[in-house]
């Protein structure tokens, strides 16, 4: 597999990226689709579609924006498909695409966008736990690079819940008043009324713990098959195929799979290529370069931007509760990035001496005899042949 470093960078237009700051835009960028993927699922599900044909036409849609690319630009990278690769992706398609999507919509229909965007925090904190318990991802608390990941992941969370929870006093108040300027339709996006509050919670919290496993298994995946977006394809085909076998025995209405107008289109077009298509190509790479871990702590950025999308474009008053937040989760976010910054310079301070040493015992042996060099040299070319 590729060496894949942080000096890696993108030229635009004369201007140098590091990799490093093009994964913290690609992780924004995602986080802004998701926040308006919330509103527009309740948006669908309000509409009347079928929580099964929803996620059977954005993953179709997703499929057909990704293949192309797939099967074009990873031609050399892609290695060959095996019977255990096809296993994985089953089940990587199974956790991350049916289980995933299945329990998000089924808890988006019994609560809210707001407390769906909320609960999704827990995701750093779950995939943390189980990369640590994985040892996909370091935790040494002994050390200060531990205790700024955990602390960091808690903080994250807590930012996070504070937005959520806790409004206080009122910090912005836009002009006009609220009222006069927020869209009607927008009413019908909040809590589901008549809907089982509880029951709609363990479907989200199952969503969590499945977006998490996913978050965490596509790491070692990824090592051994390094051709993302056909990775990316795969998941989406398998997916495609276990929510058509579950429509199968659900959905048997063929009114059901009809788009009767064109805002069901753009929802359904919003989850397929934003959602789906662009956000798993995305969201891929970023856990090949930069973990699990550091794409699931960007996660409580999403609720950070709903709310201050909807003070700048709905006009909501912004309150005390958002500035803590916010400022909880930026600090949060610094202490998990920092934390994995000073464990890598750790690992490479503690590579140095191997080096040293090495190099030392090589001079030792060129100087003791002028045979030795192409003896040894003679002997290991022997051993990489066999």
């Amino acid at each position: 597999m590729a060496d894949h470093s942080n000096s890696r960078s993108l030229t635009i237009m004369g201007c140098s990226i590091p990799e490093k700051a093009q994964l913290h835009l690609a992780m924004l960028a995602l986080q802004f689709g998701y926040a308006g993927f919330h509103v527009v699922s309740r948006a669908a599900l309000n509409m009347g579609i079928s929580k099964v044909v929803y996620p059977v036409y954005r993953n179709i849609l997703a499929l057909l924006l990704l293949s192309p690319f797939a099967y074009f630009l990873e031609k050399k990278d892609r290695p060959p498909m095996t019977w255990s690769f096809m296993i994985q992706f089953f089940l990587l398609a199974a956790v991350g695409i049916t289980a995933n999507q299945g329990f998000y919509l089924l808890g988006l229909d019994n609560t809210s966008p707001t407390f769906a965007s909320a609960i999704q925090n827990c995701v750093p904190a779950v995939t943390f736990l189980m990369a640590t318990i994985l040892r996909i991802e370091q935790a040494n608390i002994k050390r200060k690079d531990g205790i700024a990941k955990v602390l960091g992941t808690l903080l994250c969370v807590a930012g996070a819940s504070v937005i959520t929870l806790y409004k206080g006093q009122v910090i912005y108040s836009p002009t006009p008043s609220l009222e006069t300027i927020r869209p009607p339709v927008l009413l019908h996006l909040g809590d589901a009324n008549g809907k089982n509050w509880s029951l709609g919670c363990i479907f989200l919290i199952g969503h969590c713990l499945s977006w998490a496993a996913w978050l965490v298994l596509q790491a070692p995946i990824l090592k051994k098959y390094p051709a993302r977006l056909s990775v990316t394809t795969y998941q989406c085909v398998f997916g495609i195929i276990q929510f058509l076998v579950i429509a199968g025995f659900i959905e048997r209405n063929m009114d059901a799979w009809l788009i009767h107008d064109g805002a069901e289109l753009f929802t359904v077009f919003y989850a397929g290529v934003v959602a789906s298509g662009i956000a798993f190509a995305v969201q891929i790479w970023c856990i090949d370069r930069g973990g699990p871990v550091f794409v699931a702590v960007y996660q409580p950025v999403q609720t950070l931007v709903v709310a201050i999308t909807s003070s700048v474009a709905l006009g909501e008053e912004f309150y005390l509760g958002g500035i803590i937040g916010a400022v909880l989760i930026i600090a949060g976010l610094y202490l998990v990035l920092w934390g994995k910054s000073e464990e890598k310079k750790l690992s490479i301070m503690l590579q140095k001496p191997t080096i040293q040493h090495t190099t030392a015992s090589d001079n030792h042996i060129i100087k003791s005899s002028h045979l030795a060099q192409p003896l040894l040299l003679s002997s290991s070319h022997s051993n990489d042949a066999a």
